[in-house]
């Protein structure tokens, strides 16, 4: 309760003031010419005059209202390193003890986090790309206290917080800083200067480093110093370095296939490190193709000889050679090449020359003759075991003696001949590893939810007889004859369609079928697109979320190692992945079927840098926030960023390391820190609950005083 006079006029205070003068000069003229009284008359106009101002006694009740300091703590991705974490936590438990000493003093506790944009209570998120946005945070918990009640702020934190404003703003209160980690850290990095971000496959990249060693202490042989560098390439290491610390480095390779190539450069960890978890940087380089060089060789005239040529035509961004024996075998009259051509075709230049300029050489219906020699053969088996792409469709004459099969190509092909032709009106099939095999899986028609089913595709008349010695038989003919194999020899790829009625699908006999789908996948799984494989392992981090997709033809469920990036690891295990949602007007209550040979799972991220995902021998990375973060680039715990904000407010800065500072509610104008100690301003603020008012001169008071005062003036007078 507080009370004080206060005046409510009931005429105007200028009326009052005027009226209170008339009466003055009245009363000095009547006393001027001898009149007595003038002392009473005076009082009683007071009365009068202090009546009109109505003076009224103003009592308030007041509700204390408590100090509220606010606590920011940081939990990024750095205060992971050592005893930081342990120690923010400590020193939350020591101020909630010495706050809760004093009454009328509360706290509001806010927290930044790595993650981006999401708001919880009084969490504060923000992007670890950005580094520690700790600044924004106070700022933004600071607006929500009001002014009268704010005591000051206390900030735990390693000190590498990235939106500190050039000049201190103006606070309000004490703002003081309690530092995790030790001084005299030490931390190495490696640090990406330059990096492309896009590549033409089969050219080199060029990506600009450096080792930065940053020791807080100088150390006199830095310059001297060198360490060792890996470089890997989605996961497998591919060569070592040793370069000197703090000079720019070049690492140059040759992006081998299109999409996302990772590149990973990681340096060893120095003696008396922090923590290696920036000593890896992250660079991704999307590989695109300039041309698309094919080159077909067709043995012989037939129905389909051209769907090979406009199927490839059809890109703009193919260039096709075409390489045609127009003699059929039946008018072979031995009369020599050069006498049958008026330009002569260039095969020496073509298959010995410029042949490893090829992406991919397809053979439809090839004869055997005097056309290639077997040294051409051969530097096509050489083309494919050294990483090269070969695509063969065979036609009868595969079962004969002129079968492209008893040359050293037979060496690369996976489906060796029986001898004979089945001729036959079938449907081609997809087998069970070829549901579950990116290049025939989900085929429109193919209804791969119902194996036994037979695809909704026209059928072929002709396939030839054989046996599939290795690979995969991803499609079959009747009797379960193989009709599509794919193989690997080597470093390249083989595929062999045992058939050369292809040609019916893109006439669209019968309906047709997915004849330029097919041919499009078998394409780019022949030249190695990732997104073909069929033993593939990927990561992706969204929405605060890894997603881990893990293909396979094993239908066996998987189970993945994922470790973070402070080093810790554990298992995630993987479950069929679902397809598309189902198309309108689907039942209520149908669950989309799986997708074949498809798993995947995705667990919380709780921490920014790179993730590594294992499983057998494949192996994959995702970065959760940018690929090299801001809040990694430098580890070490750091007064300096901090200290001009701490003293313009009158705070200190205090090492954890030195222990937990005592806290005091001090005085405004009070020194707000000290040795071991800080302060928290005590504003004593109070809120009005009511008010009461209680007339100071009653009406009869007033009444009684001025009468008595008149009839007193007037007896004075009349003596």
């Amino acid at each position: 309760m507080n009370g004080t006079v206060d005046f409510l006029p009931l005429i105007p205070w200028p009326v009052v003031a005027l009226l209170t003068a008339l009466g003055l000069a009245m009363i000095a003229r009547a006393a001027f010419k001898g009149s007595g009284g003038a002392v009473l008359r005076t009082l009683a106009l007071g009365i009068v005059a202090l009546a009109l101002l109505n003076p009224r006694i103003v009592s308030e009740v007041r509700e204390p209202k408590s100090d509220i300091a606010v606590i920011v703590v940081d939990r990024t991705s750095s205060q992971g390193v050592g005893a930081r974490r342990a120690d923010t936590d400590k020193a939350l438990a020591a101020l909630d003890r010495a706050i809760k000493r004093f009454e009328g003093l509360e706290t509001r506790i806010v927290t930044v986090e790595d993650d981006e944009g999401a708001a919880s209570g009084s969490a504060a998120r923000d992007a670890a790309e950005g580094g520690t946005r700790l600044f924004q945070a106070l700022t933004r918990a600071i607006g929500e206290v009001p002014a009268q009640r704010f005591a000051g702020a206390v900030i735990v934190s390693d000190g590498q917080v990235h939106d500190v404003p050039a000049k201190p703003p103006e606070i309000g209160g004490p703002v003081h800083v309690l530092l995790t980690g030790k001084p005299g850290e030490r931390d190495r990095r490696l640090v990406v200067d330059r990096a492309p971000g896009f590549g033409i496959v089969g050219k080199e990249v060029t990506v600009d480093y450096r080792v930065e060693d940053k020791d807080a202490a100088a150390d006199p042989d830095s310059g001297r110093k060198t360490a060792t560098v890996r470089f890997r390439h989605d996961g497998i290491e591919v060569g070592r370095a040793v370069v000197p610390v703090g000079v720019p480095q070049k690492y140059t390779m040759t992006l081998e296939h299109a999409g996302p190539t990772l590149i990973e450069i990681e340096v060893d960890a120095a003696e008396g490190e922090l923590s290696p978890v920036n000593n890896r940087a992250l660079v991704k380089v999307n590989g695109v193709r300039d041309r698309l060089r094919v080159l077909l060789v067709s043995g012989q005239p037939h129905a389909g000889e051209r769907t090979w040529r406009n199927l490839l035509k059809s890109d703009p961004a193919v260039d096709l050679v075409h390489f045609t024996i127009l003699r059929p075998p039946e008018k072979d009259d031995f009369t020599p090449l050069v006498e049958l051509a008026l330009i002569a075709f260039p095969v020496q230049e073509l298959f010995e020359v410029k042949l490893k300029e090829f992406d991919l050489i397809v053979f439809d219906r090839y004869v055997v003759r005097d056309v290639l020699p077997p040294s051409y053969h051969r530097n096509i088996d050489n083309y494919v075991r050294q990483g090269g792409a070969l695509m063969i469709a065979v036609g009868p004459e595969f079962a004969g003696i002129r079968s492209l099969f008893h040359t050293p190509l037979g060496a690369v092909m996976p489906g060796t001949p029986a001898g004979s032709v089945f001729e036959q009106g079938f449907r081609p099939a997809v087998t069970a590893v070829g549901r579950r095999h990116p290049v025939t899986a989900d085929l429109p028609g193919a209804a791969p939810n119902k194996p036994d089913a037979l695809p909704d595709w026209g059928r072929w008349h002709r396939v030839i007889e054989g046996r599939a010695d290795r690979g995969h038989v991803l499609m079959n003919g009747p009797g379960d004859r193989p009709l599509l194999i794919l193989d690997r020899v080597g470093k390249g790829r083989v595929a062999q369609l045992m058939s050369d009625h292809i040609w019916l699908w893109a006439r669209g006999y019968e309906g047709g079928g997915p004849h330029a789908e097919l041919m499009r996948r078998l394409a780019h799984w022949l030249m190695k697109e990732p997104e073909l494989e069929e033993e593939s392992l990927t990561a992706e981090v969204k929405g605060g979320r890894l997603t881990v997709e893990r293909r396979s033809l094993d239908p066996r469920p998987a189970e993945v190692t994922v470790t973070s990036p402070s080093g810790k690891t554990f298992k995630v295990p993987l479950r069929a992945a679902d397809a598309k949602p189902p198309a309108p007007g689907t039942p209520a209550g149908v669950a989309p079927a799986p997708l074949a040979g498809l798993a995947r799972a995705a667990v919380p991220v709780e921490e920014t840098g790179l993730y590594r995902v294992e499983e057998g021998n494949l192996r994959t990375m995702a970065a959760a926030g940018a690929l090299n973060p801001l809040e990694l680039s430098d580890l070490r715990a750091t007064p300096e960023l901090l200290k001009p904000l701490a003293q313009a407010t009158g705070g200190g800065v205090y090492w954890l390391a030195d222990g937990v500072p005592d806290v005091r509610h001090t005085k405004p104008g009070r020194d707000a820190s000290g040795r071991g100690w800080i302060g928290l301003r005590k504003n004593d603020a109070f809120v009005v609950s009511g008010v009461s008012q209680v007339p100071l001169l009653p009406g009869l008071l007033v009444l009684l005083l001025a009468v008595g005062g008149l009839m007193g003036a007037w007896w004075r007078e009349g003596r």
